[in-house]
């Protein structure tokens, strides 16, 4: 083979490393799920609940100032780590309480199966009033404090929030 050769079989092969580099690059990347930005769940089998132990969890939820003065809807919450250990606080809403409203924190002691570090939470709404949180903070002896930041709307019967997990 002349040197002008491998040089041009040395080219094409460049080439079509970068064609296939571009072509994987641009269709994996552009339809990644951005995991700063809160996202419908993908999958979330609340019925998958593992009892491993049982944990106490701090949960605040701040409720945004673009949301309605008050709620009726219902709001449940769904936690948990890397390893399929989950928490699942149903209804936590509670029209007498004043939970939810504008511009305001509301507390949650939650017990349930203890997790390892908690990298995903994802919040449901169902009703009329179109509830916007600001913020879902947990707390708990087994994990660090995290903080999973919304400032949006929440979709209607939709598992709704953020998955870290596996970027950590």
């Amino acid at each position: 083979m002349s040197r002008s050769s491998r040089m041009a079989s040395l080219q094409l092969l460049t080439l079509l490393f970068f064609f296939f580099f571009f072509f994987f690059f641009f269709f994996t990347v552009s339809k990644s799920i951005d995991v700063s930005k809160p996202h419908a769940a993908e999958s979330l089998d609340i019925n998958l609940i593992q009892n491993f132990g049982s944990c106490r969890y701090t949960v605040i939820i701040r409720t945004s100032c673009s949301s309605p003065r008050y709620t009726r809807d219902q709001i449940s919450l769904s936690f948990g780590d890397g390893y399929r250990n989950q928490v699942y606080a149903p209804r936590l809403d509670d029209p007498g309480s004043r939970a939810f409203e504008r511009c305001s924190s509301d507390t949650y002691e939650i017990n349930g199966p203890c997790v390892r570090q908690i990298c995903y939470v994802y919040v449901h709404r169902s009703g009329p009033d179109g509830w916007v949180p600001e913020s879902v903070q947990i707390f708990s002896h087994s994990s660090k404090a995290v903080t999973f930041t919304f400032n949006t709307h929440v979709p209607e019967s939709i598992w709704f929030g953020h998955n870290y997990c596996n970027t950590i």
